[in-house]
């Protein structure tokens, strides 16, 4: 490859990354200062958590209609569209005086920052094949890893200075700047030629083709189980570093820190991997590291009380195996129905915030109160997504 296709590719995984920052951003970013929110709102610790749990269901419900509204726009207006509207909701939710307005403008952050993400996936596997298109996906992962280890912090140190209505204000600042980047500089790569009819009925059956393939079903709820292994300690943060761990608003470094450092090594490994080892060893060399780490939490805190970095350490090595897993399993799920990449993205998507809805609104406060029963519920999450894989592979056998 020469040099300007690689730098051309680098500045699309650098666009496309920048663009999935959104839904990050808008979970952690906020995390900081939700305890004072819900002082400021008159709101409870467990109404406030809704506040992350419409997001996140917002935010899965939408991703069945980016993927499939882009297959008939295109790439390029889904996004521009979808940024500006997510610029407007994050006014909204630094205005809001009551915990219903909040949500509401919540529920609109939800339903537009998931564009970039799903048609990102999109636009790579219009664009390349092969490992090539593996090195351009995890390129994408270990630029936008970086925004889980950074929102938290900024979050913190936005509330210590201007107050909580700060961390709503810059997330309007970063949707402008996409929606202007996008605008300017991202290029169509879904023909006109190549679009599906924009009806309500073709989509629904586009999904129902998608989702009644049985491996398809199988690959996505596997790459949900294994996300939220991890995803478990997400919503858990306040409790987890500042309960367990007596920290404070300002160290949230030390859980994301290590996380996403994890999760940058193993999308640089998958890139580098990818056309030197097949897509099953790769697979199976994260399964390993997941395992190791899972099971090295649940010993630890099984007789061991809570400590840095002891804590971490087995997260950090956990996202090295997810994120060596995943690339290649979305591809996977990219090439099973080749003139239907958006709805495939978009199911993904879906199910993996239907998981992560769930966990954070159901399982994580049901866990958080312990850490080892944190811990055994990253096991049960990692069992239940290799014996979904492995189910898979019986299934091609």
């Amino acid at each position: 490859m020469t040099a300007a296709p690689q730098r051309s590719h680098f500045a699309l995984a650098l666009m496309l990354a920048a663009l999935a920052t959104l839904g990050p951003f808008s979970i952690d970013t906020f995390l900081p200062a939700m305890p004072t929110i819900a002082r400021a709102l008159g709101a409870s610790p467990v109404a406030m958590q809704q506040a992350l749990t419409v997001y996140l269901f917002c935010y899965g419900l939408m991703m069945l209609w980016h993927g499939g509204i882009s297959d008939a726009l295109g790439r390029k207006p889904v996004i521009v569209a979808s940024t500006l509207v997510f610029t407007l909701a994050s006014l909204g939710c630094a205005l809001a005086q009551t915990l219903p307005q909040l949500l509401l403008f919540r529920a609109l952050q939800g339903l537009s920052g998931g564009a970039g993400l799903i048609v990102g996936r999109a636009v790579i596997r219009d664009t390349l094949d092969g490992p090539a298109a593996q090195k351009l996906m995890s390129h994408v992962t270990m630029l936008f890893s970086l925004s889980p280890a950074i929102a938290p912090v900024i979050g913190g140190w936005l509330f210590g200075a201007f107050g909580w209505h700060s961390i709503f204000i810059f997330m309007a600042l970063i949707g402008a700047t996409l929606t202007l980047a996008a605008w300017l500089f991202l290029h169509e790569s879904h023909p006109s030629h190549a679009r599906q009819p924009l009806q309500a009925r073709a989509l629904l059956a586009n999904y129902r083709l998608v989702a009644g393939q049985r491996e398809f079903r199988l690959l996505a709820v596997a790459v949900a189980c294994n996300f939220s292994g991890f995803f478990l300690y997400i919503p858990s943060a306040p409790v987890f570093l500042m309960r367990h761990l007596g920290l404070n608003e300002q160290q949230f470094i030390y859980l994301f820190g290590p996380a996403v450092c994890g999760i940058m090594l193993g999308a640089f490994l998958s890139g580098r991997l990818a056309g030197r080892r097949s897509p099953r060893e790769i697979v199976s060399l994260g399964y390993s590291l997941m395992a190791i780490a899972a099971v090295s939490n649940l010993l630890y805190n099984l007789w061991l009380p809570p400590a840095l970095p002891w804590s971490v350490l087995p997260l950090a090595c956990y996202t090295v195996g997810m994120s060596l897993v995943a690339p290649t399993v979305t591809l996977f799920l990219m090439d099973c129905f080749p003139s239907l990449r958006g709805a495939t993205s978009s199911l993904q998507g879906f199910t993996q915030t239907l998981f992560s809805s769930l966990v954070a609104g159901v399982i994580s406060p049901l866990l958080w109160d312990s850490p080892l029963t944190l811990a055994l519920g990253m096991c049960g999450f990692l069992a239940c997504g290799y014996g979904l894989l492995w189910r898979v592979r019986r299934v091609r056998a």
